[in-house]
């Protein structure tokens, strides 16, 4: 028979022993934790399964323990079977009957992977509204954005994880080039675009492991959570995915090509992008324009877009990064009389070129474009400088 406080002590080991984690910080990130720490707002991460949420989480725990003794922080992965049965605030219940926690006591409480709890949102909000609680909580789809009865308005923040950036990618690589070696910082950002930012896999290189967060994310994400039954389907469209990230995609072209309905490509679509692997941008322009237009595909890792297509289109990658760069920034994409620009975001006007140069059309559209700014992206140093503009 399950003993559910022995669960709950292997979850939270600090409660036991010293708790030092050897994870690297993630300063962008650390910054808006530490920031949204005292205040009573519920703080939502989301992003792709394996991005880092939850060593955010951890290194939050840590960075508590050096002030609050370790029975006022608790951890628990919702998704684990251990606890499937039991409702968020059964997990509690125990928590504090462990501790001997008065409800007048203020705790941290950290919850993996809530996204599949079928009345989350309404038991978060339970807990915000009786308890002294600060909660911090992650899900690897956007079903938990997606609450439909408001449980969450005006309690919650939302921030997504990304993989690594270049920047985070040399730290975790240990690397920092001198002035002088510039050759090295162009030999790791060409490494960069093969290999992407999930963080585990930049650190092992092991390709097993994109295999398994590929099949974690298309098989518990998709398959089993929305009843999908043609799992050959979703994985060649998932194919289809990858090799369309920097290009535009078209529901009907797709639709013909797989032989199934608009529908049914529009759904594959939703799943997808539901679980972080891609993302779509629209046309800038009026309503009509933005909702007939076909949008752009983006994949949310150029390593696992790479290990699906090879490691080709140098160009099409880059534009990826530059993407992932600006996402915050909600960029469209402008396209007028045949020819297209890839980036209109906060005024400024950007077009991506690796080893290329503009077709007449578009140095045409480039220059008469209305912007704020215009910026020509075309390596490393312009993607660097893209940071520069903070969040």
């Amino acid at each position: 028979m399950l003993n559910l406080s022995e669960e709950l002590f292997k979850f939270n080991p600090w409660w036991e022993s010293t708790y030092r984690p050897a994870f690297i910080a993630r300063p962008q990130y650390a910054q808006f934790l530490a920031k949204n720490q005292a205040n009573r707002d519920i703080i939502i991460l989301t992003g792709i399964r394996r991005a880092g949420k939850t060593t955010l989480m951890r290194l939050v725990v840590a960075s508590l323990l050096k002030t609050l003794e370790p029975r006022f922080i608790f951890y628990a992965s919702l998704d684990s079977i251990a606890l499937e049965k039991f409702s968020v605030g059964e997990i509690l219940r125990e928590y504090r009957k462990i501790h001997g926690l008065k409800l007048n006591e203020r705790v941290f409480l950290f919850f993996d992977e809530v996204a599949y709890r079928p009345k989350i949102h309404q038991e978060l909000k339970n807990l915000y509204d009786a308890e002294r609680v600060k909660i911090f909580a992650s899900a690897s789809s956007a079903s938990i954005l997606r609450d439909t009865r408001g449980f969450l308005t005006g309690r919650a923040r939302v921030l997504e994880v990304l993989p690594l950036d270049f920047s985070e990618f040399l730290a975790f690589k240990k690397v920092q080039p001198l002035q002088s070696e510039r050759y090295l910082l162009e030999k790791y950002f060409e490494e960069y675009l093969r290999t992407g930012g999930i963080p585990e896999y930049v650190l092992t290189g092991d390709v097993s492991y994109l295999d398994n967060l590929i099949e974690s994310v298309i098989h518990k994400d998709i398959i089993a959570f929305h009843g999908v039954r043609d799992v050959t389907g979703v994985k060649d469209f998932f194919r289809l995915l990858m090799e369309r990230a920097g290009k535009q995609f078209t529901i009907n072209k797709s639709a013909k090509f797989f032989g199934v309905s608009p529908d049914t490509m529009r759904r594959y679509l939703e799943y997808f992008t539901q679980t972080y692997l891609v993302y779509t941008i629209e046309r800038c322009g009026k309503l009509n324009e933005r909702l007939r237009s076909p949008k752009k595909l983006y994949a949310a890792d150029v390593g696992i877009r790479n290990h699906m297509t090879g490691f080709r289109d140098k160009g099409a990658i880059f534009e990826n990064l530059v993407f992932l760069k600006i996402k915050h920034k909600n960029p469209c994409y402008v396209q007028q009389n045949g020819a297209e620009l890839d980036f209109f975001a906060g005024g400024t006007l950007m077009e991506v070129k690796l080893d290329s140069e503009f077709a007449p059309q578009q140095k045409a559209l480039f220059d008469s474009y209305k912007a704020k700014e215009k910026k020509l992206i075309q390596g490393m140093d312009d993607y660097m400088n893209l940071g520069r503009e903070g969040k």
